[in-house]
């Protein structure tokens, strides 16, 4: 899959003439560091659907099979790290080309690579708590199904179960952040979960996708890469370089 350079020109061009860029990004983001997809038939899931480990039922009726699918999807984003690609977007931000990352994804990649300024619409697998009461709590210690040492409830990952409703400060952060963009980059979503898919439409500046697929859907674009979002990353990073020497 070929990108035009003319493309990655001209996204390099709109990131260093940008005051205020926003990115957002998807579950294309992780696989391409060899997180499987969260619907992605694996292995013991291929009898066992996800969407139904994945909630608030199951956690509180089903915890052994709960814990046993959060237990493999920890220790299998322990077990990667995140792409160059990631490491691009800290940089950027820390060269104030780059504003804000707003993610669905939950493994803390954006943050693990150098970036600071993250929204978890969806949470975190590392971000332990107790059931009860929320007590914080250790990765470690809900790997080992240990109870809460506060109030002795189970332990769960941080991440929003279907059920539950997204994190409130972090859903309005990245919204207005978006809402105030002049260009926001989505990278490696298909924009099929509710509310998130409604992102492209709040931004009022330019819109650009990095994606492997095609969206379906009614969506404006004012720029569309299809391909790796690594190597795309990379490449548009090597020519705002190339662009700040001329």
């Amino acid at each position: 899959m070929m990108v035009q350079d003319s493309d990655i020109q001209q996204l390099a061009r709109w990131i260093v003439q940008s005051k205020k860029t926003v990115i957002f990004t998807g579950a294309g983001m992780s696989t391409e560091s060899g997180i499987p997809d969260f619907r992605s038939d694996q292995g013991l899931w291929k009898k066992t659907d996800p969407m139904e480990v994945a909630t608030v039922e199951a956690m509180n009726h089903r915890y052994d099979l709960f814990h046993e699918f959060y237990s493999i999807r920890i220790k299998n984003v322990q077990k990667k790290k995140p792409h160059t690609g990631y490491s691009v977007l800290a940089e950027w931000e820390k060269k104030e080309n780059l504003t804000a990352v707003a993610t669905q994804n939950v493994d803390r990649y954006h943050r693990k690579a150098g970036s600071d300024n993250v929204y978890e619409l969806h949470g975190a697998l590392e971000a332990v708590r107790c059931i009860r009461a929320g007590h914080s709590a250790s990765v470690e210690d809900f790997l080992n199904k240990q109870p809460c040492s506060q109030c002795g409830s189970s332990l769960r990952p941080g991440v929003v179960l279907f059920g539950e409703m997204l994190p409130q400060q972090s859903w309005e952060n990245a919204l207005n952040q978006i809402q105030q963009s002049d260009l926001l980059m989505i990278i490696g979503t298909s924009l099929q979960v509710h509310p998130v898919n409604m992102l492209p439409s709040m931004a009022k500046g330019k819109v650009v996708l990095i994606n492997r697929d095609d969206i379906q859907g009614s969506y404006h674009f004012d720029l569309i890469l299809k391909g790796s979002a690594e190597k795309i990353l990379n490449d548009v990073n090597q020519r705002i370089k190339e662009q700040k020497n001329q």
